[in-house]
């Protein structure tokens, strides 16, 4: 029986570049790596310094923050000052009268009025229902809220954001160096289209203005797509799709001071290196392919440091631990010394708890992407100058996050209050579910989740022998496995070229599977009691999926049976023609009484 959480191998390799270039512009970390895992059903990236998991990303649905829409406002609300905007999603997207307004020095505000006068205006002075508006999503979709946009458009290049209707140039506060920032203000100045305004990021930094300027000129040839799409496209409609995960990191994160970025599919390694070579030809000889054997997350050891990303405590080297609590409101971390004895006194042993705990924090903050109000209970401190030392460590940690934050003081009771801007769900959040067996107080891996261990543990068990796997699992992963219309299971035997045999054991917890290497002659002999045509009754379930409202039947050896009319036998038996017969799912008619067979 196996319940592991393996990375997933390929068998498809070309030979790794041999260039191994290392550039340091800041002499901590000493070195920073992308390791990048690439599947059918997901992207996963990792983000090591000096060999230690510090964030973690991945992508399993289409995105939709950073992503323009074509949207008519539903609802305009005065007493909360602000509308709700359909833009094609599930719910409707919430739209505040602070992104609303424009900014200060902007060419499109009303004659030109100052931020003051704008501050008087209503909500319902700007907008109104049916009118349509183009919005950019700022902040995902989350639980049962919407996403939440703004018609302040910003369009991110490698080196500059530039915004639409919009006449400021700023420089990333992360660029400290005076005379840095004047020469990129003065540059700014020359560049900046007329209607636009412009931010230089942190990758402009000893860039020069022939640089600057082809990323200006590639942004607004862009923008004037986005523009012609949404004359001809019809409300509500996406505009312009954000890029996906890998690009994006090679766009917003990949820079001089990453010694390499490693891909272990050779398809999107050969899109990075081309794209790369384009945008940042001088990064170009840092991005490699994977051609190792094992799975790329198990060579670097990321695999182990992910099976603790979940984990509701987090040990610490002293002997003592974090308690990590993600609420709905606030996410609250406890400090909890351990055995750790202080060399000193108590105060001594408290300041080095509540340090060493200050650097773990700042790690989990970045690797499970936490955001909103997080309140971190230290160990009490009496000494100021011991509360000093902390929250000057925590601060100092903080510049190394690309996520805007925001730290308060330490009180008395040692409480920290710190702001990290949300864009989405946590990582913790994105790969589990509310338990169902607890009214919501736990949470589980999703299925999503599980069935993506079980893809990673049928390619480590690659090397047996045979052409075939026989899987058992809750029936819940049976569903996430095979996929809409069996598509991923699909997907897998091509790309795996072998059988899969699935099939669900309602003994089996959910996180629960086995794998079993054999082949498809023994397997169909033992499997495949089905035929077309054939009549056989099966339960019927609903779909363990909330957003399918399709129906499944199970035969007793737990087969699944996609059913296309099963509504009114839901908890009960029902009596099925099988219509299309494949080796882990069929697709059924459910024979109604009176129709007989």
């Amino acid at each position: 029986m196996s319940s592991h959480k393996f990375g997933r191998g390929r068998r498809d390799r070309r030979p790794q570049s041999s260039s191994n270039n290392n550039g340091h512009s800041r002499p901590t970390p000493l070195s920073e790596e992308i390791v990048v895992n690439v599947s059918n059903r997901e992207t996963r990236i990792a983000l090591l310094e000096d060999g230690k998991l510090t964030e973690y990303r991945v992508e399993r649905e289409e995105r939709v923050v950073g992503s323009i829409f074509k949207g008519i406002v539903q609802n305009v609300l005065p007493g909360m000052d602000a509308a709700f905007v359909d833009i094609g999603l599930e719910r409707n997207a919430y739209l505040s009268l602070a992104d609303v307004m424009p900014d200060e020095g902007q060419d499109n505000s009303p004659s030109a009025m100052r931020r003051s006068e704008l501050r008087r205006r209503k909500i319902k002075d700007l907008l109104r229902p049916g009118q349509q508006v183009m919005v950019q999503v700022t902040k995902g979709p989350r639980g049962t809220k919407g996403a939440r946009v703004s018609t302040r458009i910003a369009l991110p290049g490698r080196s500059v954001v530039l915004m639409p209707e919009a006449g400021n140039i700023g420089v990333s506060r992360k660029i400290e160096e005076r005379s840095e920032r004047e020469r990129l203000k003065k540059i700014g100045e020359r560049i900046r289209p007329e209607g636009f305004g412009i931010i230089m990021r942190t990758e402009c930094e000893g860039r020069t203005e022939e640089d600057l300027r082809n990323d200006v000129a590639y942004l607004v040839g862009l923008w004037n797509d986005v523009l012609t799409n949404s004359k001809k496209l019809r409300a509500p409609v996406l505009v312009h799709k954000d890029q996906s995960l890998l690009f994006r990191t090679l766009r917003d994160q990949f820079g001089e001071t990453f010694s390499r970025m490693v891909i272990d599919d050779p398809d999107e390694y050969e899109k990075v290196h081309l794209v790369a070579g384009i945008v940042s030809p001088h990064l170009k000889d840092k991005i490699h392919l994977f051609d190792q054997d094992e799975p790329i997350f198990d060579h670097y050891g990321v695999e182990k440091e992910l099976d603790r990303l979940m984990q509701h405590k987090v040990p610490l080297k002293s002997g003592g631990s974090l308690v990590i609590d993600e609420m709905e409101a606030l996410t609250a971390i406890d400090v909890n010394t351990g055995k750790q004895v202080g060399s000193v006194s108590l105060e001594d042993t408290v300041l080095k708890a509540n340090i060493e705990a200050c650097d773990e924090i700042l790690r989990q903050l970045r690797l499970r992407d936490m955001g909103g109000i997080i309140v971190c209970d230290f160990i009490d401190m009496e000494n100021e100058s011991a509360r000093k030392q902390v929250l000057d460590r925590f601060t100092a940690g903080l510049e190394k996050d690309r996520a805007r934050t925001r730290v308060g003081r330490v009180s008395s009771l040692g409480l920290v209050e710190v702001t990290r801007k949300r864009t989405g769900e946590s990582v913790t959040q994105e790969l589990t579910e509310i338990c169902p067996m607890c009214a919501g107080v736990g949470r589980i891996p999703s299925k999503e989740t599980v069935s993506l261990w079980i893809e990673r543990d049928m390619w480590r068990k690659m090397k047996e022998p045979g052409d075939a796997f026989l899987i058992a699992c809750n029936p819940a992963i049976v569903e996430a496995l095979i996929g809409s219309d069996g598509e991923n299971v699909e997907m897998l035997e091509h790309e795996m070229r072998r059988g899969i045999f699935i099939r669900a054991d309602f003994d089996m917890q959910h996180e629960e599977y086995e794998i079993v290497s054999g082949t498809i002659e023994e397997f169909e002999r033992d499997q495949m009691g089905y035929r077309r045509a054939q009549v056989l009754e099966v339960n019927v379930r609903r779909s363990a999926f909330e957003n399918q409202a399709k129906t499944i039947g199970w035969t007793d050896g737990g087969y699944y049976v996609e059913l296309l009319d099963g509504t009114d036998f839901v908890g009960g038996r029902a009596k099925v023609v099988l219509q299309d017969i494949r080796r882990s799912f069929a697709v059924g008619d459910v024979i109604l009484p009176g129709r007989g067979r």
